[in-house]
């Protein structure tokens, strides 16, 4: 998609009441023109708040450009701090991805928050030396389970580890619990010098009854559901048929139509 024709997508949605947007990737940064689309989405009236996801590597050269032009929060993968590891699941350099991480909280992105997931035969000892690291550089450090979603069945159970024990930590610590009541109730652990925030897997009925978000796919399809690929909606190629803002603003109606909770039940967790 073009610049202009992500921007449109964008403003559409904000003419519907969608109100924070998210750029997301793969790795958002790849693309040279990042800064003309985070100004251009970062100019559409009534938007409220744009954010990104990135890896960190490249943040280290444009985070103040992106600071100016408009985006305001960032979350950085960062699953370890040890070079060796993070070469081995990155295929990076970990010095890249601290460099970003310092030069977005000196941009003023906020808050800056790092995603971990926490994986078995990795990182499982590392959590107490990434709230160390949160600390130090003001960020929020985000403790996330494996999904399932996108990897194979071996790798999940090689690497997959509950979060249990990690928020008992979190809880006997804890100045504060807050629960984030439309995010699967996930809990935010405010303790005394850092914040931590735990994300369980989403294939669960609170993710999917509180699910209001709608997904563009790098093609130019809307995708209301994370889950399923069955129902989505191809607005880019209206869009570059000709079609009016009206028009596009029901294939948007559409998609949200059949939005469906992918999941009606809890599933149980086996131990």
């Amino acid at each position: 998609m073009t610049v202009d024709e992500i921007v449109r997508i964008a403003r559409i949605a904000v003419s519907l009441g969608i109100s924070r947007i998210k750029l997301t990737g793969g790795e958002p940064l790849m693309r040279k023109d990042i800064c003309e689309i985070v100004k251009g989405i970062a100019a559409i009236p009534d938007l409220k708040d744009l954010s990104m996801t990135t890896n960190g590597t490249m943040l280290g050269f444009i985070a103040q450009e992106l600071h100016a032009r408009g985006l305001r929060r960032v979350n950085i993968s960062l699953p370890t701090l040890d070079a060796e590891a993070y070469s081995k699941l990155t295929e990076g350099r970990i010095e890249n991805a601290l460099e970003g991480v310092k030069a977005a909280v000196a941009a003023g992105f906020c808050p800056v928050k790092l995603n971990m997931i926490v994986l078995n035969g990795v990182n499982v000892d590392a959590v107490q030396e990434m709230m160390d690291f949160a600390r130090q550089t003001g960020t929020i450090l985000q403790l996330i389970e494996l999904d399932p979603i996108n990897v194979g069945d071996a790798y999940f159970s090689a690497h997959h580890k509950f979060l249990d024990e990690y928020e008992e930590m979190l809880r006997q610590k804890a100045l504060s619990v807050e629960t984030r009541r439309f995010m699967q109730n996930r809990r935010i652990y405010r303790l005394p010098d850092v914040t931590v925030e735990v994300v369980h897997p989403i294939e669960n009925r609170d993710f999917c009854l509180h699910c209001s978000r709608l997904r563009v796919t790098s093609t130019g399809k809307l995708k209301p559901c994370l889950m399923r690929n069955d129902n989505v909606v191809d607005v880019l190629a209206s869009m570059r048929r000709g079609a009016s803002d009206e028009e596009l603003k029901e294939l948007f109606e559409r998609a949200n139509q059949q939005r469906e909770p992918y999941n009606k039940a809890t599933p149980q967790r086996h131990f």
